[in-house]
């Protein structure tokens, strides 16, 4: 997962680990229960789509565009990237270059035409912003949830010492509980304050990237994260199963206790998963976790490579990352695939043929950075008529080339390959990181929910 504008680097740096093992040339460069109910969908599968927080800016992606593009119907879970985890280990917002966004977040007022319900924002309201987005867009889709994703690549920073102790762990989780569950938000001129965003968060997403094993530059790790880690997730389970039967009574007598879902991002690397991730007994706290299907190479690497196939040999896969969990004890109906809603790209590519496996300048140039690319742009490359489409269909990966720069990407067909591995293997559902990367009419998960309804 990733953070603001630094996407691409972020990422990068996250799987330059993963795919070095893999790759002695890469280069290290700079960098991600119940159901719901959609219309029209098979509910035994979750689709889990990471709604950024940065994406309202530069790309203009606002809550309502998943309203208006078709995406809202098709979703179980919408995972809204990301909290921070502040040096003293608590969650937090504010308005903090870099660390945290409450304009966007709560504060930002909308206009008619921006909002789900088509009324605009008025100053006195004590939610705006995406957070009220939000919560009207769960109001069209009552089967709906929103999870909060606590960290990324870029805000794991803090998590390590967090998670060190019973006491550390028991504020952590407590005051996520009361910013996000509970809903109380710093005042910030009308809005916030004590139950602000109330009812908004169904459940809370762990994104610590990675116990036990190195992340960003700054995030700390220690060998101790991965019995910290168990623990602090069954902290998080503790605490949300107590304040859900305590709410419960608090409405009336006998009322049943509302279920907050519990998931995590977690690593495609075997050396990653063993290094922080004691299987078995997180799983019994988790409802689900969402698995990394992507960034399997990255435009950091000296050549190009796939990022995200279905299988490959000798290599990271999807099918290698599932059986990787699976026999580590994770049962197959709470592993939820990663699907990737955009491309790694590279330029400079030498040596013929179709690109693939060949050496490279360097990342290639892009909108937003260097080597990464939203899907709704690589769809215009395709129909360009400059690039070739080429496919592995039997690796089920797909990639772009016109003889000097390559991306490699999922598309329908792709992704419509990876839903029926998701029927076949009885897994979980599918994730995708990130919902900003789609088409204005939402082709990406539209062939998802058709592959999962088998339609």
């Amino acid at each position: 997962m990733r953070r603001r504008t630094l996407s691409s680097l972020a990422i990068a740096a996250c799987a330059f680990t993963l795919a070095a093992s893999f790759s002695p040339a890469a280069s290290a460069s700079a960098g991600h229960g119940s159901h719901g109910g959609h219309h029209g969908s098979a509910p035994e599968y979750k689709r889990v789509g990471y709604f950024t927080q940065w994406g309202v800016y530069g790309r203009d992606f606002q809550v309502n565009d998943l309203e208006t593009s078709g995406t809202a119907a098709k979703l179980t879970h919408v995972n809204y990237s990301f909290g921070n985890v502040s040096a003293d280990g608590k969650c937090f917002t504010g308005n903090v270059p870099g660390e945290a966004d409450a304009w966007a977040d709560y504060v930002r007022p909308l206009d008619a035409a921006n909002s789900v319900d088509g009324v605009a924002d008025t100053d006195d309201q004590k939610l705006a912003g995406n957070f009220n987005q939000l919560k009207e867009l769960k109001a069209e889709h009552p089967g709906l949830k929103v999870m909060i994703s606590l960290g990324g690549w870029s805000w794991s920073t803090h998590f390590s010492d967090a998670a060190r102790t019973a006491a550390s762990r028991k504020a952590l989780v407590a005051s996520c509980i009361d910013l996000y569950i509970k809903g109380n938000l710093p005042v910030d001129g009308t809005r916030g304050g004590k139950g602000a965003a109330a009812g908004l968060f169904d459940g809370i997403d762990i994104d610590w990237e990675w116990p036990g094993s190195a992340g960003d530059t700054d995030t700390v790790y220690r060998p101790e994260d991965k019995r910290n880690f168990t623990a602090l997730v069954h902290e998080f389970r503790t605490q949300l199963d107590a304040y859900a039967k305590s709410a419960a009574k608090g409405r009336h007598h006998g009322a049943k206790p509302k279920h907050y879902d519990l998931s995590a991002f977690v690593p495609a690397s075997p050396e990653k998963i063993d290094a922080g991730f004691d299987v078995p007994r997180i799983m019994r706290d988790f409802d689900f976790v969402n698995l990394q299907g992507y960034d399997f190479h990255v435009s950091g690497e000296a050549k190009t490579a796939q990022q995200s196939a279905l299988y490959a040999k000798n290599d990271y896969s999807v099918d290698r990352t599932v059986r990787d969990w699976l026999k580590r004890g994770a049962p197959a109906r709470k592993l939820v695939m990663g699907m990737p809603f955009y491309g790694q790209g590279w330029t400079g590519v030498t040596g013929g043929g179709d690109g693939l496996g060949q050496p490279a300048a360097g990342p290639a140039p892009a909108t937003w950075a260097a080597g990464y690319e939203d899907y709704k742009a690589l769809r215009k490359l395709a129909e360009s008529g400059t690039y070739k489409v080429h496919r592995n269909t039997r690796d089920g990966s797909a990639w772009l080339f016109d003889g000097t720069t390559l991306w490699t990407y999922d598309d329908p067909q792709v992704l419509r390959t990876k839903a029926a591995y998701i029927r076949d293997h009885r897994l979980g559902g599918a994730m995708f990181w990130s919902l900003d990367g789609d088409t204005e009419n939402g082709e990406l998960i539209m062939a998802v929910d058709r592959g999962l309804s088998h339609r």
